[in-house]
């Protein structure tokens, strides 16, 4: 089992930025991604980005690549999404999710395990 738990949501205005933090707890195995998801009012639930837990592999939505990072920190089991240069259309409710896989997937369906969600609002 690992519980996922984010932080970091928030109020921004365009060009503004904002870090999410998902500490993860429990025991996974070396083989787990940790991604990032959103989902905004009235859409379907986005990738945004993923890292692989062993080797830090990451991968990106192409409308985000250049300002969003993910990384992680291995000695507290947190993952970090640092969003730079905002804009309005980022407005969403960031998940964290975690699942068992050798490469980064987009497909929420392979994630086992999700947080609760941070609402990041970006004003024009």
């Amino acid at each position: 089992q690992v519980q996922l738990v984010e932080s970091g949501g928030g109020l921004v205005q365009a060009g503004g930025s904002l870090r999410l933090s998902c500490a993860a707890s429990g025991r996974a195995p070396s083989n787990y991604v940790m991604g990032w998801f959103r989902q905004a009012p009235g859409k379907e639930r986005e990738f945004v980005a993923g890292i692989q837990w062993s080797g830090g592999r990451t991968r990106y939505v192409n409308s985000v690549n250049g300002r969003f990072t993910i990384s992680m920190d291995y000695a507290k089991n947190t993952v970090f999404l640092q969003m730079n240069s905002l804009n309005p259309e980022d407005t969403a409710v960031y998940y964290c999710a975690a699942g068992q896989m050798w490469v980064v997937s987009t497909e929420a369906n392979e994630y086992y395990y999700w947080g609760q969600g941070t609402q990041v609002t970006v004003s024009s």
